[in-house]
């Protein structure tokens, strides 16, 4: 019989399982489960930046995918000897002291917030702005200093500590909160005592301030100068944290049975997605991995002489064993990266939604085919016109920042802009400008670790709009002025997840050997332009100076709002 493991990712949208063969490498049957619930933005309100999703969306995501490549492989449940889950994050829930979700409690199963925080939730943006004010003033350790010195709203305790305050039905019936990669690893576990279960290392160092040097999570004295429930939640959080090639537990009885697997299956400690699509792109030394979606998350790593204690500034933490045990791994990202051009796609639809798709003139029929094509050809005809564009023709210059800056230096207040625009501007050329923004918003990034002192020779493109525009992939090697290499497989995550879940069932001795033959192969190489590099470093430099203005202009009015 051969050995099979099971890499699951939960991203924003959806989840995917793999069915990996540990013997070949081959990615032997996938499935995927769209969220019911979020699919039409249940517990949602992007008016204010809130993004919540109900646990029963990934719940029966995980009973349905993991049934699916079962079903579609046809194997033996017996021969999967193990599972790993990664997820987007920071996504944190409220639980109960048996470690359920919250949401499922009476009086709690419609309240946003007793649901999953999404990791681009930003209603906790003031929070965020009180924990870095107070790790600057306190007179104690700086405990962002590991997390690129500016804690984000994105977070952990700023999540937390929003809903709290916001809510206090929430606050007195939250025993704990977990990441959302803990909180599935824990349910498919064996290990049912909270107060032992093995955290992700992954998840407390890059978004909980969790640090070795000063014994783990932020010190009480510090979390009850932000709120006084905080230093009491932190003796029941947890103290040490463990790396993803470790088991967390095996696979528990109920569902064993539910699942049709074994329960000598191994659940390895949960991680997160990019970190966990680093390891599935083969990630290696100096090598930067971009996973480029909705968002972006961007991955090195390093050993630990090369940084030793210093720290890189503006980032989203550097934590070690995050991505590869015994090696720093370092995160930096976009907050919106795919999500820009959405923005602008769902813009130009709205006469499409309301007046064509609306229309009498057209049958039933004919709207569902037309919604077809134009979804099919939307970004791909954009794509082609933007390309046509001569590099003498006049495009606006935009930012990136729709869903606020990640990196460098986060600061969710920020918002996007466009200049330039002249009676001149159709849709490519804005298009083009947006395109131009999120590689400019890459290139920042890039920057900033090699100012830093993180050496980056190569880089690796994964994810839907890696492999599915050469456009945006071709401007990002001329803005970057690097060959950009792109991994051949669509579930670099989850792939990922299977050279854990290979790792902690014993058949590999570790993650990069296990990763040599569970990776993903590389299907395309993105070379600069020569003629085109000088045109997008000047294009760059007025990039960098709508920016400083937009964000000048922002800080100055929000230091006037508090002065009123």
């Amino acid at each position: 019989m051969n050995n099979y493991v099971i890499g699951l990712d939960y991203g924003t949208d959806s989840v995917r399982a793999v069915l990996v063969d540990t013997a070949s490498g081959k990615e032997f049957a996938s499935s995927v489960f769209n969220y019911p619930r979020w699919a039409v933005q249940k517990y949602c309100n992007a008016a204010v930046n809130q993004f919540r999703q109900h646990p029963l969306d990934h719940i029966e995501g995980l009973e349905q995918t993991i049934k699916g490549v079962i079903k579609k492989s046809g194997i033996d449940g017996r021969a999967v000897k193990g599972i790993c889950i990664d997820t987007t994050g920071s996504s944190p829930i409220a639980v109960t002291k048996e470690g359920r979700p919250l949401a499922f409690e009476k009086g709690f199963e419609e309240n946003p917030n007793a649901m999953m925080v999404l990791w681009k939730d930003h209603t906790a943006i003031s929070e965020a702005n009180e924990i870095n004010e107070l790790a600057r003033s306190w007179g104690g350790e700086d405990f962002t200093k590991y997390e690129g010195g500016i804690y984000s709203s994105e977070w952990f305790w700023a999540k937390i500590t929003h809903i709290i305050r916001e809510d206090e039905a929430v606050k007195k019936a939250a025993y704990s909160w977990m990441e959302h990669c803990d909180l599935m690893t824990f349910l498919l576990s064996d290990h049912s005592d909270l107060a032992s279960f093995k955290r992700s290392r992954c998840a407390a160092g890059h978004k909980a301030m969790w640090h070795e040097s000063w014994g783990g999570l932020p010190s009480e004295d510090f979390l009850n100068r932000l709120d006084p429930y905080l230093g009491e939640l932190r003796s029941r959080l947890y103290t040490e944290t463990y790396t993803s090639d470790e088991v967390a537990g095996n696979l528990n009885s109920e569902w064993a049975k539910k699942l049709g697997l074994s329960t000598d299956c191994v659940i390895a400690v949960g991680t997160f997605d990019a970190h966990s699509g680093a390891v599935g792109a083969k990630i290696d030394k100096n090598t930067l991995v971009r996973v480029m979606g909705t968002s972006t998350c961007d991955i090195i790593v390093s050993e630990q002489e090369n940084v030793g204690d210093n720290t890189v500034k503006g980032i989203c933490g550097q934590v070690d064993g995050s991505v590869i045990p015994q090696m720093i791994g370092l995160e930096a990202g976009q907050s919106a990266f795919g999500d820009v051009l959405a923005w602008f796609k769902n813009v130009l639809q709205w006469p499409l939604d309301h007046l064509v798709y609306n229309s009498k003139i057209l049958s039933e029929e004919q709207k569902e085919k037309l919604k077809e094509e134009v979804e099919q050809n939307f970004i791909k005809e954009l794509s082609a016109a933007a390309e046509k564009l001569s590099l003498e023709e006049s495009v606006p210059v935009a930012l990136d920042w729709v869903n606020g800056r990640r990196t460098p230096d986060a600061n969710q207040e920020l918002k996007a802009a466009i200049s330039n625009l002249s009676l001149g501007s159709k849709a490519p050329h804005i298009f083009k400008a947006l395109v131009n923004a999120i590689c400019f918003g890459s290139k920042e990034i890039v920057d900033r670790f090699q100012e830093e002192g993180v050496k980056i020779d190569s880089v690796i493109g994964i994810g839907g709009v890696a492999r599915k525009s050469g456009y945006i992939m071709q401007t990002l090697a001329n803005v970057l002025n690097m060959p950009i290499k792109v991994a051949s497989s669509d579930e670099a995550p989850a792939l990922g997840a299977a050279v854990y879940a290979a790792v902690a069932a014993g058949i590999f001795p570790n993650v990069i050997e296990a990763s040599k033959t569970l990776g993903s192969d590389f299907e395309a190489e993105y070379h600069p332009q020569p003629e085109e590099v000088p045109v997008y470093k000047e294009w760059m430099q007025a990039y960098k100076e709508l920016g400083a203005f937009v964000e000048n202009s922002i800080n100055q009015k929000r230091k006037a709002d508090v002065k009123v």
